[in-house]
């Protein structure tokens, strides 16, 4: 791996010097073959597309979105009431957007962590961690009982410190959580071997791994088995209600329902009024080609476990067996980009600038797998609001219940959403509608060009708190009191 110098005067973070460290002929190499769609999407389990509604239907239970959240709430509803008519519409095809291209790391908190879920409803947070807990359980016992093949892998995530500020803060974190001990360097080098990495944490419970895609099509299989109708390619154009119904438009087609759960998350609600509670904000990821015997001794993980950095622009990681029995890993996260005007385009699923950074950062990191080459590049949507985890809403009486803003953490926490629609559907006074969690609602968005300057404005001093060792400059700590700052 050839090297350069950094600018004269400059001291970047671990991550950042890669940037200009790790040459550029480095990067083209690692590049040169990369395919840019999906990794996860390329299976030879993809199931054949549904066909499209065509015509007239009713049902007891619309769905609109074939995601996890919409998938759950198919599933759950038809396991809880069997003879429940329920029909599930999505745009496209099951799985293809964020439950299809996601990192795969499933993790029981509901609230985008400890801290965040402290800060934000500190009442019950303790009593969101157990509900957490049991959903992720129950999670599991639905994939063993129902034998999804989704490459379940229990072993946990290791959060490694690649500062020294950082390493304190592991410290709180295991204090807090009751965790395991905090390992020093050479521990956590035994478990997976980077030169950038001071000291780790391996939280054993609390995430598992999952294959992203095949999760959503194991879920759609149940759901049909169940007997719920899916229609793919087939998108909600509007929605109307009457005394009696809840009508719903497509492009060949119209449902009649007695109750609709709103499932489309990133995609602009059929609700306008939601429109301003989330803003898409686009995650890049890699996939390594499969390493050789050699590479993969030079860097142990030998466990299943994923892999996060405690940077605010932190990356993820996490092995992963292709079809052939080949050995890859997933290396992703660092930038947050967020295009004017709250778009979701597919063309925004290539961002070169943030394929190059990635490269450079995983050859910094893991300078012994040098001419390591990526086979997958690609991005998505994440459906982010202000408070970084789901909110929920009614209307038409509490026949149609909405949920939404996940902010990347919805691979486990959609179950827990697709719950919660359905006991607000039901008109029960239950647990789960009185939580503080479910009646409030995050701080919407600001429009444009406000919330496209104020991103700007976080991502700049998210970047600058990084290379003052985590210190919090005004614009965050204004951003903190009003509810809206992030720290991972």
């Amino acid at each position: 791996m050839k090297l350069t110098t950094s600018a004269a005067g400059t001291t970047p973070v671990s991550y950042e010097r890669f940037e200009s460290t790790v040459s550029s002929s480095t990067v083209d190499a690692a590049l040169q073959s990369t395919h840019y769609s999906p990794y996860w999407l390329e299976h030879s389990q993809r199931p054949e597309a549904l066909a499209a509604l065509e015509g007239f239907i009713t049902t007891d239970l619309l769905v609109i979105g074939g995601g996890y959240t919409g998938l759950w709430t198919a599933l759950l509803a038809k396991e809880a009431q069997p003879d429940r008519e329920v029909v599930l519409i999505e745009a496209q095809r099951i799985g293809w957007a964020a439950s299809g291209r996601n990192g795969g790391f499933c993790e029981a908190s509901l609230v985008h962590g400890e801290s965040n879920g402290e800060k934000h409803l500190p009442a019950e947070n303790a009593r969101l961690t157990e509900l957490g807990t049991e959903n992720l359980a129950d999670l599991i016992n639905t994939i063993r009982r129902y034998d999804i093949d989704c490459d379940l892998r229990l072993g946990g995530v290791l959060n490694v410190a690649t500062e020294e500020h950082q390493v304190p803060w592991l410290h709180e974190e295991a204090d807090t959580q009751g965790a395991d001990r905090v390992l020093d360097a050479a521990a956590t080098r035994e478990l997976i071997n980077s030169p950038l990495f001071k000291a780790g944490l391996w939280e054993k419970d609390g995430t598992v791994l999952v294959h992203p895609a095949k999760l959503a099509w194991g879920l759609r299989r149940v759901a049909l088995e169940l007997g719920v109708k899916i229609f793919e390619h087939t998108s909600g154009e509007d929605l109307t209600s009457t005394a009696d119904f809840i009508q719903v438009h497509t492009r060949a087609g119209r449902i009649r329902a007695q109750r609709v759960a709103l499932a489309t998350n990133a995609f602009p609600s059929l609700h306008k009024r939601h429109r301003l509670h989330t803003i898409p904000v686009y995650d890049y990821a890699l996939m390594t080609e499969p390493l050789t015997a050699a590479q993969r001794e030079s860097i142990g993980w030998s466990q299943d476990i994923g892999l996060a950095d405690l940077s605010n622009r932190f990356h993820y990681s996490r092995p992963t067996v292709d079809e052939n029995g080949g050995w890859r890993l997933l290396y992703g996260g660092y930038d947050a980009v967020y295009h004017y005007g709250r778009e979701v385009n597919p063309e925004h699923d290539r961002h070169d600038e943030t394929f190059r950074k990635l490269a450079a950062h995983f050859i910094g990191t893991f300078p012994q797998l040098e001419g390591i080459s990526f086979s997958h590049a690609w991005g998505g949507a994440i459906d982010t609001c202000s408070r970084f985890f789901a909110f929920f809403d009614t209307s038409h009486d509490g026949r149609v219940a909405y949920c939404a803003g996940f902010t990347g953490l919805g691979v486990g926490a959609t179950r827990f959403g697709a719950r919660v629609m359905l006991d607000l559907l039901s008109g029960d006074t239950t647990e789960l509608i009185q939580l503080a969690m479910v009646r409030k609602k995050p701080l919407p968005f600001p429009p444009e060009p406000a919330a496209w300057l104020g991103v700007k404005l976080m991502t700049h001093a998210l970047a600058k708190a990084d290379r003052q060792q985590g210190k919090r400059g005004p614009f965050l700590k204004v951003m903190d009191a009003v509810g809206m700052g992030f720290d991972s």
